[in-house]
């Protein structure tokens, strides 16, 4: 009866909102959120249904109704952020890659990354030559079925496991047969572990990639990885500069610019240009909560940042 005599405003703070977040390994959480609800307690919600405690990695990513990737920020409120009508639909990912995810505390943190690397070979973001390939999809196969029992896996066998976007006959053998041969005995652990210290040896680990043309015309890809900024053309690594040579990034419209300090004094602006507008601040925000992340000594340190040489028009983000 009392609503009768309330406020629009006040009964839209009680309204329930459904969320649906998918997981790394496929499966859902879901829950009801209120109205002013922000990014943190939602965030905070999955860490506890995941018992996670090394939380600094992750994040949540969304899609609005233009197809365009946004990460939750976790100081606004959750419904302001989403432009598409509720239930709201999300996606828990890593979004700063371990420098050493070896050396992470938690085996269910070590899980996660490695459940996102996995994804990323299947979708093509981990490239890498096929002796590499090979031995990372071994791991994969022994982590997810154990040792080589010929009664239990006939030949071609390995072809059921989907790891990348495509492969070889001759390819699935290779897998197989380090499968059999090199990988007995070891525990899903040991083979998960082995899997991250050898992906992160790879040129792309930890690539998220933008898509975005040169100066030139030509198709690029820009993306922010543990060690550094990249750009990629075709299959191949053209660019690679690490995070203490970067100066400052800015955008201005659909114009990305990253300054460069080299050694000798060396300096020069590398230009890109992204589809939208709105694509080239996504690509802006991810550059310097990348580069904020990686220079700290540790990821627990989370603090707000203002206006700095890193950034452009005073913006102010959290990392």
């Amino acid at each position: 009866m009392l609503s009768r005599w309330m406020s629009g405003s006040s009964r839209n703070l009680d309204r329930e909102y459904n969320c649906t977040v998918r997981l790394l390994d496929d499966s859902e959480y879901t829950c009801t959120i209120q109205r002013d609800a922000k990014g943190q307690y939602l965030f905070d919600l999955l860490c506890h249904h995941l018992n996670l405690l090394e939380k600094d990695y992750f994040g949540i990513r969304f899609v609005d109704p233009d197809k365009q990737r946004h990460w939750l920020e976790f100081t606004k409120s959750v419904v302001k952020q989403m432009r598409a009508q509720p239930p709201f639909t999300m996606c828990f990912r890593v979004k700063f890659y371990p420098t050493d995810p070896a050396a992470l505390k938690e085996e269910i943190t070590r899980y996660l990354v490695f459940l996102q690397i996995k994804r990323d070979l299947y979708h093509g973001r981990l490239l890498c030559k096929t002796s590499d390939a090979a031995l990372l999809a071994a791991y994969i196969l022994q982590a997810e079925i154990g040792d080589y029992d010929p009664g239990k896996h006939p030949e071609g066998y390995s072809s059921k496991f989907q790891f990348f976007p495509k492969h070889s006959e001759k390819l699935e053998r290779k897998i197989a047969e380090i499968h059999k041969s090199e990988l007995s005995g070891q525990t899903p652990a040991t083979s998960e572990l082995n899997f991250l210290r050898k992906a992160q040896t790879l040129e792309t680990y930890g690539v998220d990639p933008h898509p975005c043309k040169d100066v030139s015309g030509n198709a690029a890809f820009l993306a922010f990885t543990p060690f550094g900024f990249v750009v990629l053309q075709g299959n191949k690594r053209v660019h690679f500069i690490k995070w203490n040579e970067v100066t400052k990034m800015k955008f201005e419209g659909k114009t990305f610019y990253l300054y460069v300090s080299q050694k000798e004094e060396k300096k020069i602006v590398l230009t890109y240009f992204a589809p939208t507008p709105e694509a080239c601040k996504h690509l802006w925000k991810c550059g310097i909560e990348n580069q904020a992340f990686y220079k700290l000594e540790k990821s627990s340190q989370v603090r707000t940042v203002s206006s700095s040489n890193l950034f452009f028009k005073g913006s102010r983000f959290r990392y």
